[in-house]
């Protein structure tokens, strides 16, 4: 029972841990899936993340009038999902978007992301064009034992890139 005691905490973090990176994966490829849309289709594709009363939901939307997705085209039909909607904590348990309090920022001098979560733009679209560029951003991804991870979009690629934030010594690290 002693041996259990002691080993079961470690065996909690490492396991949310383990949660929490598979998310921030899933979350990349997403956005990847998106941007691979927008190539195929020739039509700006987004991804876009909203917070409701259970979490935050996300999905991705294809442009439908040609002026790009944006947040009341969505809301008007003309701009359609395509795909189911997802909430990561029914996918990887224990795990959403979110920041512990007191979370630096990633760049040196840079905005932290305080409690947003959610850093693409006023709309929380990260959108995709046919060339394969997108808009600039980050979303935080919280596991429910403190694991914390960062997805960035960079806009001249679209490519993705997954950090972990390592409490140890407070700083951000490249996935």
């Amino acid at each position: 029972m002693t041996l259990s005691a002691i080993a079961v905490p470690p065996f909690l973090v490492a396991q949310d841990d383990v949660r929490t990176a598979g998310a921030a994966q899933y979350v990349s490829a997403r956005f990847q899936r998106a941007r691979m849309e927008a190539v195929m289709r020739s039509a700006a594709v987004a991804v876009q993340v909203t917070q409701d009363a259970s979490g935050y939901v996300f999905a991705i939307y294809v442009d439908g009038n040609g002026n790009g997705v944006l947040t009341r085209d969505i809301q008007r039909a003309v701009d359609r999902r395509i795909g189911a909607s997802e909430r990561l904590h029914d996918q990887f348990r224990g795990v959403d978007f979110g920041a512990i309090p007191g979370l630096p920022a990633i760049d040196p001098g840079g905005t932290p992301p305080g409690s947003d979560p959610i850093r693409l733009g006023s709309g929380n679209l990260a959108s995709f064009t046919p060339s394969g560029t997108s808009t600039s951003g980050t979303v935080y991804i919280r596991g429910s034992g403190g694991a914390q991870y960062a997805v960035r979009i960079f806009g001249d690629t679209g490519k993705t890139r997954r950090m972990k934030f390592d409490r140890g010594d407070r700083k951000w690290k490249p996935m």
